[in-house]
């Protein structure tokens, strides 16, 4: 077994280097970008290193030896000194001999950054993004002679796509400034003032039951005031009158010499547009009127586009968020002419809100060779922590919030079975040896091998949806049953410990690692903190139970249980079986435009 492999069993997470953190902090990240100039890398795909002279041989200052195997130049004062363990380091004595900053050297032969006081290698994004563009530079059409400066300058100019991955996304909180005021104004129009004789927030209003239909009427209740979602649509963002205008004109001329095709129905009509319902839904729910709504014509789209779940028999609401937002994204992206990513972010605003990206790696046992595969989600599907009884996992210090001490929030039983989300989580993240029968193929041993698998999340969605596994298949017993455990979720989730980057810094610390285009979106370091704003929970048993919707607005909380609304105390929503957590980011930002808008 190899010693990675012993150190991520051993859960051994090596702590930053405390000398590279101050080495930033008074010096910010110019002497890691300037360091681009001072690179050269031998064409094609070189390994980089330290620019010299051809007949420069580079020696320790301090014992004269160039024949030491490590040699490492000062980064606040160039000096060359060598560390040869278990031998003499003269690196370590330079450090400790000159003031604070002197600590911080880089290897003359490849080009990576070490602490002479930590005696180890560190990692910093700055120096190995100069690290990487001078790689690419060297390795274009514009010969090894060419500074790494004007190569990556040509490059920008010539061939942007090859950066387009390295560059960080200037994302930015936004704030409207006079212009955009204005437009803002005379681009809306302002809302009626709220019904006096009700306190309810505008926009919450009971959707009618079709027969059995509350797994339907939950999930809508929660996408009606996602807040992304919400602010898309009521923008006019989807306009069904101009879709639905677009869509009978295609399907005219389609049906012209094709009268019986088997997706349109007798008035040439396509199938309905779900994103078209959505619409005249939020309309509907935001005029002001408190009655009832009942959605007929949404049940009836989705039927077409899910026509095996098509009955009024209770349905499951995770199986139905999913086809929903399944059929959303197969009509918006067959409108389009060039189909989109699910997890790019640039897709129909169903993955735009909810679509994230789940990194998986897969590491030999024997070699730690690492194989890594991303996959786009909607949603994440957590198991309940293993039954261990209730005082242990009451005492975590991950679960911060509890109850608020009411004594009838929660019986004995429950507690007995107290899970976290924070612990689900921590679950769904954590390194799982894979059994022998599930061995995989190592590339690097060409064999099949033992490995051990790791979760992490690479891109955060806007609005993370949480789905707990309730639903279990025995396939000993040959049943199904439900599993009616307590959950403890927080009002606030700071998602930075499951994110690829944090996983990926915890099981390799801060040593190098060969850069693979897999930078962390920026965004993600700025919005990893999140809000509560949804809870579907279900009661009852597997074949006969009901669901309900808790949302949060305004500071309050409100029970959406199909046609009646009720406000509510928050340890009742604590209290409940929670089945889907829906969690916005607290602080939302945009992508600066590089398009010139005329004024």
């Amino acid at each position: 077994m190899s010693s990675t492999t012993a150190k991520i069993n051993a859960q051994v997470l090596p702590q930053p280097c405390p000398h590279l953190a101050e080495f930033r902090s008074r010096n910010g990240s110019k002497p890691f970008r300037a360091l681009q100039d001072c690179l050269r890398v031998k064409p094609p795909g070189g390994r980089a290193a330290i620019r010299r002279d051809p007949d420069e041989v580079p020696r320790c200052g301090a014992c004269g030896d160039a024949a030491r195997p490590r040699l490492y130049a000062c980064v606040a004062c160039a000096a060359v000194s060598c560390h040869a363990p278990p031998g003499p380091s003269h690196a370590a004595v330079h450090a400790e001999s000159m003031p604070p900053g002197h600590e911080i050297a880089v290897d003359v032969d490849r080009a990576e950054l070490f602490c002479c006081a930590c005696r180890d290698q560190v990692y910093d994004r700055d120096f190995d993004a100069a690290v990487v563009l001078a790689q690419t530079a060297a390795s274009s059409t514009l010969g090894p002679n060419s500074s790494p400066s004007s190569a990556a300058a040509a490059i920008r100019l010539q061939h942007p796509e090859n950066l387009r991955k390295r560059r960080r996304v200037d994302y930015r909180p936004w704030a409207p400034d006079l212009r955009e005021r204005v437009l803002v104004g005379n681009g809306s129009s302002p809302l009626e003032s709220p019904d006096t004789a009700s306190d309810l927030p505008r926009g919450l209003r009971g959707l009618n039951n079709l027969g059995n239909t509350c797994f339907m009427n939950s999930v809508l209740q929660a996408l009606l005031h996602t807040p992304p979602l919400r602010n898309y649509f009521l923008s006019d963002r989807h306009n069904r009158y101009f879709c639905q205008e677009r869509t009978r004109s295609a399907a005219a001329a389609a049906n012209a010499g094709r009268r019986n095709a088997s997706n349109a129905d007798s008035n040439g009509k396509g199938r309905n547009c779900l994103a078209c319902d959505m619409d005249d839904m939020f309309s509907a729910v935001f005029s002001g009127d408190r009655t009832p709504y009942s959605p007929a014509k949404f049940l009836f789209s989705w039927w077409q586009h899910a026509a095996n779940l098509a009955s009024y028999e209770q349905q499951d609401a995770h199986e139905f968020f999913i086809s929903m937002l399944d059929g959303i994204h197969e009509k918006v992206e067959k409108d389009r002419k060039k189909p989109h990513s699910q997890g790019s972010g640039d897709c129909c605003i169903a993955h735009r809100v909810f679509s994230g990206i789940l990194r998986s790696d897969v590491m030999c046992m024997a070699c730690g060779f690492t194989s890594t595969t991303y996959d786009p989600c909607v949603d994440i599907s957590l198991d309940l922590e293993p039954n261990q009884g209730g005082s242990a996992k009451m005492s975590s210090s991950k679960s911060s919030h509890s109850c608020n001490g009411d004594a009838d929030c929660m019986n004995s039983r429950q507690l007995a079975g107290t899970s976290t989300l924070m612990g689900c989580l921590d679950r769904f993240t954590r390194p799982e040896r894979l059994g022998s029968d599930q061995k995989f193929f190592c590339k690097q041993c060409q064999v099949s091998q033992e490995s051990l698998k790791q979760m992490s999340i690479r891109k955060l969605p806007l609005v993370s949806c949480f789905h707990i596994k309730r639903f279990e298949h025995s396939s000993v017993r040959k049943m199904s049953r439900k599993v009616d455990r307590y959950l403890q979720f927080p009002i606030s989730l700071d998602m930075a410990p499951y994110l690829s980057s944090s996983i990926l810094r915890s099981r390799f610390g801060n040593r190098v690692f060969p850069f693979d285009g897999d930078e962390p979106d920026a965004s993600n370091n700025l919005s990893s903190e999140f809000e509560l704003f949804a809870v579907v929970t279900h009661t009852g048993k597997l074949d006969a139970g009901h669901y309900v919707t808790y949302l949060r607005l305004c500071n309050n909380w409100y029970k959406c249980d199909d046609a009646w609304i009720t406000q509510v105390n928050e340890s009742i929503v604590r209290a409940a079986q929670g089945y889907m957590m829906f969690y916005v980011q607290k602080m939302l930002y945009y992508k600066a435009s590089e398009k010139q808008v005329a004024r």
